[in-house]
């Protein structure tokens, strides 16, 4: 789509359009049943991390390093589905389809902010797990809340100071020709792509955003591979599966999480993915691990389903006093 009514703010060669459009689906009918769909997982995903939350704050024995990591993530979850979901709402099903170019670039850092803040949680978390199985007497030293809160304030500061950058740099791009955006929120790559001026700064900036996030898997893969090597020197089955036991959950929300997004570029670079394609397959991938992740934790963790069982039981104990009196 060209500029035809758009209002342009200029400084010498640079040329910021007032509006970007964003395309999202094109040519399918029921597309709104879609995002309405993606509106039931934006529910789910933070009633769910809002009870995590609530859960970690309310009960003092998951005051630890590990549930610090948790506390995060679902910090995280809500802040990506808050800054992706209600804005597709608002874009999709009320056909806004325009969006300022500022309200673009605050949408396109809080995404990819709170996403990167995801992937150090779980990256932290793998951590906690090589420490507590490969070097448990050293356990206590080594990871405390201490540790945990001031590596979480680093890597809030870098994340910040990464994604900042990255963003801030799209002011410099001037855009003359296009202002439609081929993808459901303002998307990085698919912005810097129209400028009509050198760009190569934000290529790079966006190579590095990859390769920041595919090494959080590789890291974790690394940290599982010592793991797995010091469950091997474990002398009985029954020990081992005590411990893996103890890594099931993370290793569920690390396959929920990079899995989709790591198969959809491998697609993209070995397939000619269309538009509506990259667009369902890149908001699912997004979208699902933050209503996932409460999930996995409360069925998969000894610790918060007995605090959920001990709240129950009380309530029903309270109720059952009530109804005798």
């Amino acid at each position: 789509m060209y500029i035809l009514n758009a209002r342009f703010s200029q400084n010498i060669s640079v040329v910021h359009p007032e509006y970007f459009f964003i395309s999202g689906l094109s040519g399918i009918p029921y597309s709104s049943y879609y995002y309405m769909f993606l509106f039931f997982i934006y529910i789910v995903a933070v009633i769910g991390n809002s009870i995590v939350l609530l859960i970690i704050a309310i009960d003092r024995s998951l005051h630890s390093p590990k549930y610090i990591g948790v506390f995060h993530l679902a910090l995280a979850d809500i802040g990506e589905t808050n800054a992706l979901i209600p804005n597709m709402m608002k874009t999709f099903l009320f056909e806004s389809q325009y969006i300022s170019y500022n309200a673009c670039l605050a949408n396109m850092f809080f995404v990819y902010f709170f996403n990167t803040i995801q992937c150090v949680s779980l990256v932290v978390l793998a951590f906690d797990r090589f420490v507590a199985i490969c070097l448990p007497l050293r356990y206590h030293a080594i990871v405390n809340n201490a540790v945990m809160c001031s590596v979480f304030s680093i890597m809030w500061m870098l994340s910040t100071f990464l994604v900042g950058l990255t963003v801030s740099l799209v002011t410099r791009l001037s855009f003359c020709k296009s202002n439609e955006i081929q993808s459901y929120f303002c998307d990085h790559g698919p912005v810097y792509r129209m400028a009509c001026n050198d760009n190569s700064v934000n290529s790079f900036m966006a190579k590095l955003n990859t390769a920041v996030y595919f090494a959080a898997p590789l890291i974790i893969f690394l940290s599982y591979l010592c793991i797995f090597f010091a469950l091997s020197k474990i002398t009985t089955w029954e020990g081992r599966i005590k411990a893996l036991k103890t890594c099931v959950s993370h290793l569920l929300l690390v396959g929920v999480c990079f899995l989709p997004i790591i198969c959809t570029y491998i697609a993209a670079i070995m397939l000619s993915l269309s538009t509506n394609v990259r667009v369902i397959s890149t908001s699912l991938a997004y979208a699902v691990p933050p209503m996932l992740n409460p999930m996995i934790y409360v069925l998969n963790t000894a610790e918060v389903k007995n605090f959920i069982q001990t709240v129950i039981k009380k309530k029903s104990a309270s109720i059952d006093q009530g109804i005798s009196d």
